[in-house]
């Protein structure tokens, strides 16, 4: 199973300056009791210029993982909090930059092995490594403005709602459950 704190420490230059922003943050021990989870293009080395460092967590108390939010990264560039509703559920979002990276911190009241993003990552990093020729495609459609979801359906021909499609694909191609 693929492992994104593996990846981005005995990766690419950038995905170790990742993985140093993360420690210097001590962002998985502050947030530990959400499980927290690093997802997204960066792990995989699908990333561009633009993406974001997205970490998922379990939260079941917004306000309190707010005011731990407020604590802790307040004070760090473009920092901003958002709660909104995906897909019926509540989600609350942190958003702030720390040395080069824009951080994403994405959570909700479900397990983060569940989430979506986690799936998501975890069916993109099997058909890499199935596929490594697909990676450079993928980069492509994103520099293009695609987002990572639609570029793989893209490249894979999944068609309709690619956030649904690539889920359903992973499970076909027994990827994950």
């Amino acid at each position: 199973m693929f492992d994104s704190l593996i990846a981005l420490k005995n990766g690419t230059k950038k995905q170790r300056q990742a993985f140093h922003a993360i420690q210097e943050l001590n962002l998985l021990n502050d947030f530990t009791q959400y499980n927290p989870v690093v997802c997204g293009t960066i792990p995989l080395q699908i990333d561009i210029d633009s993406s974001d460092l997205d970490v998922i967590l379990n939260v079941h108390d917004f306000d309190y993982f707010e005011r731990k939010a407020l604590n802790l990264y307040r004070d760090l560039s473009e920092f901003r909090i958002k709660r909104t509703m995906i897909k019926n559920q509540p989600v609350i979002k942190i958003n702030f930059h720390y040395h080069e990276f824009e951080f994403e911190l994405f959570g909700q009241n479900q397990p983060t092995h569940n989430q979506h993003a986690y799936l998501h990552m975890i069916i993109q990093a099997a058909i890499l490594n199935e596929r490594p020729k697909l990676k450079d495609e993928v980069i492509i459609l994103k520099q293009q403005g695609y987002k990572t979801e639609p570029a793989f359906c893209s490249v894979l021909n999944i068609e309709g709602d690619s956030y649904i499609g690539l889920l359903r694909y992973g499970r076909e191609q027994g990827y994950i459950k």
